[in-house]
Order: structure tokens, then C-alpha cells, then sequence
């Protein structure tokens, strides 16, 4: 899923500013350093997120006979693939 840049920016800015109010947590670093990690990681997440939907898509396209995108038997193998490709990142 493509989020755009500032979309990403504003939840960055949320994760840190709920990490700020929240009395668990103490910054080690200033404000500005938690919202840049924030948002490498959702970065990451994000890259990592579309690496397994193009591994999804590629074992069903892989298939003997054609599924047809959008049909209930590409749906669940859909679902199937995309959840061993997460399952092998260990979440």
C-alpha cells in the first residue's frame, strides 16, 4: 500500500506525540529523533508489506490453471500465501 509522504509524516508525528504523553515512557532523545525513527520504521513496515503482497500475487500467477483476480479462489489463496509470507518473518 503507498501511503503519501505526508500522511506517513502525520502518523510519525502521532506516534511520538502519544509516546510523549504517555508517563511509561521517557525520550532519550529529543522529539524531533523519535518522529524520524517513527517514521524510517513505518518506511520499512510499508516496503516490507508490499514485498509480501508481490509474493502473494506470484504464487497464485504461479499456478497451473489461470485463477482470475477478484474470484472467492483467488481471494483465499491470496489470504493463504500473504499469511505463510508473514509467518516466515516470524510476526
Amino acid at each position: 500500500m503507498r501511503i503519501s509522504r505526508d500522511k506517513l509524516n502525520k502518523l510519525a508525528h502521532t506516534i511520538a506525540d502519544t509516546l510523549a504523553e504517555t508517563d511509561e515512557c521517557e525520550f532519550l532523545e529529543d522529539r524531533n529523533t523519535i518522529r524520524q525513527e517513527a517514521r524510517k520504521i513505518l518506511e520499512k513496515l510499508l516496503m516490507e508489506e508490499t514485498r509480501i503482497d508481490q509474493a502473494a500475487k506470484l504464487k497464485i500467477q504461479s499456478q497451473r490453471k489461470i485463477i482470475l483476480e477478484g474470484s472467492q479462489e483467488w481471494d483465499i489463496l491470496y489470504r493463504k500465501y500473504y499469511n505463510e509470507e508473514v509467518k516466515k518473518l516470524g510476526i
